[in-house]
């Protein structure tokens, strides 16, 4: 249903409620998962939120937006004005005053947050043969977290799994920044970490990457019989930005392994370590 908004005022409609305070980072990452929602902005986003098949709660956007988004809406939603779905449209202005920003890049949503599936039966929906699958520990950055996202998609990984206290991947900027891919590859969160016993039994050997006297080379590490076997099965374990992995993930990974570097640099931003890693680790897709 298209309601036009004449004021910022939530008494025109409470459920805008869900478009305030987007500026404020701490404020959100906490009312978002506690109302069981995030935020997709830009069409492309949207897009790749309904066809994992996300819910909307709704959609608001200025006036110019919605002829573009008429046969989308139409498309998911089963009509053009969003049938039981509110779509608020409001002059830019209004927008801005609700969301605390320029809302540039099309449409944004409100959509309902999935429940996540547990480690195990995350791991065991991959199915059968050589997987590789990337770990984020307690990242604090969205956009690292989001650039990891997009390169785990770009380069065949089969999940990503992320710490306790890695920064949430479906805040407002991590989906931005991963262009809709957090959508499409298969992700939860770890309840208990650094211990991996459902990895293991599932058969996964954890490389953490990080620089250590005991650590191998990339190169070396790929043509290891951990990562040549027909039934290879790794997990890339990528530490923060300022201190890396901690100790107690070290002891507890199966291998330690370091990209080999040059020009006198010692590490690269974790999103883009995450990114060779995974190619130098790919596996060949049909």
């Amino acid at each position: 249903m298209l309601i036009h908004l004449t004021s910022a005022s939530l008494e025109e409609d409470p459920r805008l409620a869900d478009y305030t305070s987007m500026t404020d980072v701490h404020l959100r990452k906490s009312l978002e998962v506690e109302r069981g929602l995030y935020m997709a902005e830009s069409t492309n986003v949207i897009i790749r939120a309904l066809e994992a098949g996300h819910h909307p709660r709704s959609l608001i956007m200025a006036p110019r937006w919605l002829p573009d988004l008429e046969p989308l809406l139409e498309r998911f939603l089963g009509a053009k004005d969003g049938g039981e779905v509110p779509v608020f449209i409001a002059p830019e202005p209004i927008l801005e005053s609700i969301t605390g920003f320029h809302l540039h890049r099309g449409a944004l949503a409100s959509m309902q947050r999935p429940v996540l599936p547990s480690v195990a039966d995350l791991l065991s929906s991959l199915g059968d043969g050589p997987k590789r699958i990337l770990i984020l520990e307690n990242l604090v950055d969205h956009t690292n977290v989001g650039a990891a996202f997009r390169s785990a998609a770009a380069l065949g990984a089969d999940a990503v799994l992320v710490t306790p206290e890695c920064a949430d991947p479906l805040y407002r900027r991590s989906v931005r920044v991963s262009m809709g891919t957090v959508f499409q590859v298969p992700w939860t969160r770890l309840e208990d970490w650094p211990a991996n016993d459902d990895l293991h039994a599932a058969g996964y050997s954890l490389a953490a990457l990080a620089l250590s006297d005991d650590s191998v080379s990339l190169d070396e590490f790929v043509t290891m019989p951990v990562m040549t076997a027909e039934d290879s099965r790794v997990a890339l374990v990528m530490g923060t930005e300022g201190d890396g992995l901690r100790k107690s993930t070290l002891s507890r990974t199966d291998y330690v392994v370091r990209i080999p570097m040059m020009g006198g640099v010692d590490s690269l931003n974790v999103a883009a370590a995450s990114a060779v890693a995974l190619w130098a680790t790919r596996l060949p897709r049909a």
